[in-house]
């Protein structure tokens, strides 16, 4: 479940009549307990409560009391030798009219409410369904109830009027559903006249059939556009003028009203009950997109950059320069003035803005940096100089560019209620501005130094409507001239394989007078070059959050170079770490942060998470584009191995529709009918057999046996099938070898003693690269590399942590799990020349390991390698391997994989200089 899913079934639990007995298994439930779980507690089976309530280990422990009772009975769950036993996170009592609850982890304050109120602190309990928490996210409780509620409107809206969900009405439903936030937010911040005002207009003058709830609201919407002056003309009824005349566009043009149902008058009642002043427009903004989108609804309010992420964007972009300046300034009275002056021109644009995130939080932490100053000049009131048209965007669809905008101007309005005060506040919010300066369109087709000139206005769209912006809608006027221009976002990253059609062309609009290996790039790539070029007309820097597998592999060659050679470098990054979001199961992509500027004093400020989970920064003189402190080198696919290392080469591919490819099972039954052909069938293996252990054999048939097999019944007929099979295949390098049908197609080697095999993908939480040896008569598959007859101490190279460093930043990652390569894994591995010493010892270490593995038969590398399970002499094996191979390259251990991957760059591109490009490196994929 979701926190907005839980948030519905806790509401419900809620409105329920209090059932003393079933609340705690209805509360469980609530949280995502199956029932076989619930069923066990009832039982007693897995309930450890000594207090007769029920308790869940290592989660809560709940228990109902008589009335009044309730604060003695958490003393008593805190106090009991089972909720220790069970090592419970939360204790909770109710009687049904209290409720009291504390998180024993934590220092957070415990809550004690009334029952009915216990579902607006449902965050509180997250991580009773696996979602682990933070601050911000606890604090979104509100958001994600009341996007909740506006889910359940919206769906039922639907049900009545299932014409403004259509492509042609969905714009309006949008629209319909922003107009409602505004008024939702309005009566309770005094923007209204009255609290409750929209909320309680609509219950007394609307009929409680429904039969008129549409023409009421649409009557409200009409005088929120009508000048008070003209109201009388305009035919707005007495009871309507209480609502203020808005403008901005926001009520402007049809003010048709979808139909409502009793419920869904209902369901408007009860949001505008809630208290939209706790509304957080920086999270809100994207859950309530969630509404309007049929993909995310299933997902709802899941799909956010939380603002600790966004945080570690924009800290480091410009907002901890303004912050050291702040510093710097103290109380002198003119660096403050020059400090805000330089304020008021910074531009902040966002090509990927969705509903606003990073825009409403830029322009937060600004407005707090700004009050600051205002503070220590002495004029606290001072109305902001920071104008909302500095923060521009670019979004593609309309929804979210309309929430952008309404979010930024509720940001600006709690700002200045905080900053200035409610009174002076409210004197500057009504009439809105009717200026468009969210642009919707394709970020990759748009000219954005139309879209955030950095000099200079142009076109100025003062439209009638705010919310309508045409794709050509260029320039708004800046109130302030010349300042720096920051870009920042997270735009989608869709790797080559999932872009659709129009995604690749936007690709091809921006790269195809680059390079000719564009379609190899994920579509955030665009973002970094049109970002580039953008720099090289304007005073900006960039940063934005990317899957790191632009920085790895074989995009890297492709992407940096261009984006080098318009005098960026990257300025700051954040190393890959773990997207996190309200999910309880967050997404397994791992981004990155990277940052580029054409400023050549910008320092180099380079971010990695560290074991303990803290952030490590560090101030380096250079960060190329693998995120690693070190010179602009790319490493190149490389065609053989450097120095001594043995070729690797690619597994065995038979292409053969399945017929060569055995079971054990149907092993055993060939065998038992011919067993003449057991000479033709050896071990066969990929990635999954050999570290999984699961047993599999292939027909091997050498040319000399090629008649026999040809005339043999059994092999006759398989052959024909293998025959039939290629005749058949698209591909002509397939067809070729219908005539040779005893054989596989990809034949890139078999050993003569042994064969050393790698493992093509594996599991990042292994905590070495998975390589094993075979004897000569095992095949191994196109899912494993092969080093036939290599001597043993490649083994003892690939199987230590710094080849495991090497190829996770150089090969890139398949989703989370390792991607290994040959040609950009292995051959360009840098080695120092190595002596007979050194292999001899190396070969030692590698045969320590095999024979660790062997002690432990017939236990699996899966099994060996559990993280939490790894034999003691098995790791220690690996770990005297490290040691040796460490002192080779520094004379001692490496202190950490930062130092690691620093030294085998700086090796690399020393080997490279040394090396003539055309022998040993192939060329980069240009144009």
């Amino acid at each position: 479940m979701n926190a907005v899913e839980i948030e519905e079934a806790i509401s419900a639990l809620a409105e329920q009549p209090f059932d003393a007995e079933e609340f705690p298994y209805a509360f469980l439930e609530a949280f995502g307990n199956k029932e076989t779980t619930l069923r066990r507690l009832r039982k007693g089976e897995s309930n450890k409560s000594d207090l007769g309530g029920v308790l869940q280990t290592n989660n809560i422990h709940i228990a109902t009391c008589k009335p009044g009772e309730v604060t003695r009975t958490l003393t008593a769950l805190k106090a009991s030798p089972a909720t220790a036993r069970a090592k419970a996170r939360f204790v909770l009592a109710t009687d049904g009219d209290l409720f009291e609850a504390e998180d024993l982890t934590t220092d957070d304050a415990p809550i004690s409410c009334t029952y009915a109120d216990f579902p607006n602190h449902f965050g509180f309990f997250l991580p009773l369904a696996g979602i682990t928490t933070v601050k911000q996210v606890r604090e979104s409780s509100f958001d994600i109830r009341a996007t909740s509620r506006l889910n359940r409107l919206y769906v039922e809206l639907l049900k009545d009027n299932p014409e403004w969900g259509t492509a042609q009405r969905r714009h309006d439903m949008n629209h319909f559903m922003a107009r409602l936030i505004f008024c939702f937010f309005a009566e309770d911040t005094d923007i209204f006249d009255g609290a409750g005002a929209f909320t309680s207009t609509i219950e007394t003058m609307s009929a409680k059939d429904s039969s008129n709830t549409a023409e009421v609201i649409s009557t409200i919407f009409r005088a929120m556009n009508t000048k008070t002056g003209d109201r009388a003309s305009g035919g707005v009824p007495r009871w309507a003028n209480r609502f203020p005349y808005v403008n901005g566009g926001l009520f402007s043009g049809s003010t048709d009203v979808p139909r409502f149902s009793r419920i869904a008058r209902s369901y408007l009642l009860h949001i505008g009950s809630l208290d939209w002043k706790k509304i957080n427009p920086d999270i809100f903004g994207s859950m309530i997109q969630a509404v309007a989108d049929d993909d995310e609804r299933g997902a709802l309010g899941m799909h956010y950059t939380s603002v600790p992420n966004i945080l570690k964007v924009l800290n480091p972009l410009f907002l901890d320069d303004l912050r050291e300046k702040l510093a710097e300034a103290g109380d002198n009275p003119r660096m403050l003035l020059n400090l805000r002056k330089r304020m008021a021109r910074i531009r902040v644009f966002d090509p990927a803005c969705g509903s606003g995130n990073f825009l409403v939080i830029a322009y937060k932490e600004m407005r707090a940096i700004e009050a600051e100053i205002n503070r220590r000049r002495g004029e606290a009131d001072r109305r902001a100089e920071i104008p909302l048209t500095n923060f521009r965007g670019i979004e593609l669809r309309d929804f979210p560019a309309e929430i952008a905008r309404l979010a930024l101007i509720i940001a600006e309005y709690q700002c200045d209620v905080t900053y200035r005060g409610q009174k002076e506040a409210l004197r500057d919010f009504l009439p809105l501005d009717a200026m468009n300066w969210i642009t919707c369109g394709n970020a990759l087709r748009l000219d954005w130094l139309t879209i955030c000139p950095p000099t200079g206005t142009g076109v100025k769209h003062h439209a009638d409507d705010l919310f309508h912006t045409p794709l050509n809608q260029a320039e708004i006027e800046f109130e302030n001239e010349g300042g720096e221009t920051y870009i920042c976002g997270n735009p989608p990253y869709l790797g080559s394989k999932w872009q659709n059609d129009s995604q690749k062309e936007d690709l091809k609009a921006v790269f195809s007078e680059r390079t000719t290996a564009w379609k190899s790039l994920d579509y955030v790539a665009g973002w970094f070059m049109k970002a580039a070029d953008y720099g090289v007309r304007s005073n900006s820097s960039a940063a934005f959050v990317s899957t790191n597998s632009i920085c790895q592999g074989q995009q890297v060659p492709i992407l940096w170079p261009l984006v080098f050679e318009t005098g960026h470098q990257i300025c700051f990054a954040h190393t890959s770490f773990k997207w996190t979001n309200l999910a309880s199961h967050n997404a397994g992509v791992i981004v990155a942060i990277v940052a580029i500027t054409r400023n050549p004093t910008s320092p180099k400020r380079l971010f990695s998470i560290a074991d303990d989970g803290s952030v490590v920064e560090r101030q380096v003189s250079n960060i190329n584009a693998y995120l690693v402190a070190g010179a602009n080198r790319t490493i190149d696919v490389a065609r053989n191995p450097v120095g001594d290392l043995s070729p690797m080469l690619f597994g065995n591919m038979p292409r053969d529709g399945g017929h060569f490819i055995l079971s054990g099972e149907d092993r055993r039954h060939v065998l038992g009918s011919y067993p003449e052909l057991a000479r033709f069938i050896r071990p066969y293996l990929g990635s999954e057999q050999m570290i999984q252990g699961k047993p599999r054999w292939c027909f091997w048939i050498e040319a000399r046996d090629a008649e026999f097999a040809g005339s043999h019944p059994y092999m006759k007929s398989l052959l024909g099938r293998v025959s039939e099979f290629r005749a058949s295949s698209a591909a002509a390098s397939t067809r070729d070898f219908a005539s040779k049908a005893y054989r596989f197609v990809q034949i890139a080697g078999t050993a003569k003693r042994y064969t050393l095999a790698v493992a093509k993908v594996s599991s990042e939480r292994r905590p070495y690269l998975p390589i094993h040896l075979f004897d000569r008569d095992t095949i191994v598959s196109d899912l494993l590399f092969a080093l036939y007859d290599a001597p043993l101490w490649n083994m003892a190279l690939v199987a230590s942590r710094l080849h495991l460093v090497w190829i996770s930043t150089v090969c890139g990652k398949m989703k989370t799990d390792f991607r290994y390569s040959n040609t950009l894994g292995w051959n360009t591995f840098p080695v120092p020349a190595l002596t007979e010493k050194n292999k001899d010892d190396l070969t030692r270490c590698a045969e320590n390991i095999l024979l660790a593995r062997e002690a432990h038969f017939p236990a699996t590398i899966a099994d060996l390698y559990e993280p939490e399970a790894m034999p003691a002499d098995l790791r220690e094996a690996h770990e005297h391997c490290d040691e040796v191979l460490e002192r080779i390259y520094i004379g001692r251990r490496f202190r950490n994989d930062t130092e690691r991957l620093e030294k085998l760059f700086d090796l690399y591109t020393r080997i490279a200089a040394a090396s003539a490009p055309s022998a040993l490196y192939g060329r980069r994929a240009r144009r």
